[in-house]
């Protein structure tokens, strides 16, 4: 038996318990892992809320998260992994407790933080996955919306790395750093649509909404095709034909190993919030809903 944090109602984040759990052991391809740091992604809130319920209904009790970094303890047939080595992954059945199974992990270089392996899993293949689609360009200018959110902080940089020129919508507290990271900010709100044709006279090739604020409409005039919009958070974006990005399983996808390499060589920055001891787990929830995170939230069991 182990310690995780369940939930067995939907609900406020109170309903987030540390529970006495069966310590699960691996199948083929997986590895657990001693978890060292776990991710708190926007999905999980939506997860424990039952805003996904119709997609995917839980089957209660639920340990929540996608990510985890930690210590390679057990192994399963087949997995390209042995005891003792420092990964990060996708977890399989949850990622906030002390044991996580993960399928497919990366190494984790020394030189990287356990908070930033862990917060990198998600976020990072999500950025790296719109890029693709989107088929944006070295030369091409990029509108990113949510620029200083996790996601954004990465699709900016990424798309910044390949000679994309990139115009961010943020805060106005967040207008220095996404233009450190390689953008031209702009503050979102009324009169954004104006601020960035002046910060793009040469107009917009592609846009990616990580918001979800309602700029869908706008977003496809200015690019001037709807094909050339994707959003990862905007639920309305059937109504104006545009795509809406979601993440899947693809053994070809080698992203993950390509975003460590860049974050181990300090060529890649996702700022760390706060980490909190598993038994915080609903107040890191908290703080995320309520917005008062300024970069990434994880777990440290």
């Amino acid at each position: 038996m182990s310690k995780a944090i369940t939930f067995s109602e939907y609900g406020a984040p109170e309903v987030l318990r540390l529970s006495e759990v069966s310590t699960p052991e691996p199948g083929p391809g997986q590895v657990r892992i001693r978890v060292r740091a776990a991710s708190v992604n926007p999905l999980d809130l939506k997860v424990r809320s039952g805003l996904m319920a119709k997609v995917a209904p839980a089957r209660f009790p639920v340990t929540p998260g996608l990510d985890a970094a930690g210590v390679v303890d057990a192994v399963g047939e087949g997995a390209d992994a042995a005891v003792g080595d420092e990964v990060l992954g996708a977890a399989a059945g949850g990622s906030y407790g002390e044991y996580a199974l993960l399928e497919r992990p990366a190494a984790k270089p020394q030189g990287l933080s356990w908070e930033v392996a862990a917060s990198l899993v998600t976020v990072g293949r999500t950025a790296f996955r719109v890029l693709r689609e989107l088929e944006v360009r070295a030369g091409q200018t990029l509108l990113v919306h949510g620029a200083a959110g996790s996601v954004g902080t990465v699709a900016v940089q990424l798309a910044a790395a390949r000679g994309i020129t990139v115009v961010g919508t943020v805060g106005e507290h967040d207008i220095e750093r996404v233009t450190a990271l390689g953008a031209t900010a702009v503050r979102y709100g009324d009169g954004w649509v104006e601020r960035v044709k002046a910060a793009a006279p040469q107009g917009v090739d592609a846009v990616f909404d990580a918001s979800g604020a309602g700029v869908l409409a706008e977003s496809v005039a200015l690019a001037g095709d709807s094909a050339r919009v994707i959003t990862i958070a905007d639920m309305t974006a059937a109504q104006h034909d545009v795509r809406f990005s979601a993440g899947g399983a693809d053994p070809a996808d080698d992203s993950l190993a390509q975003l460590v390499r860049m974050a181990a060589a300090g060529e890649l920055d996702l700022p760390v919030w706060r980490a909190y001891p598993l038994d915080q787990a609903a107040a890191a929830h908290g703080d995320l809903e309520a917005r008062r995170n300024r970069g990434k939230v994880v777990l440290l069991p």
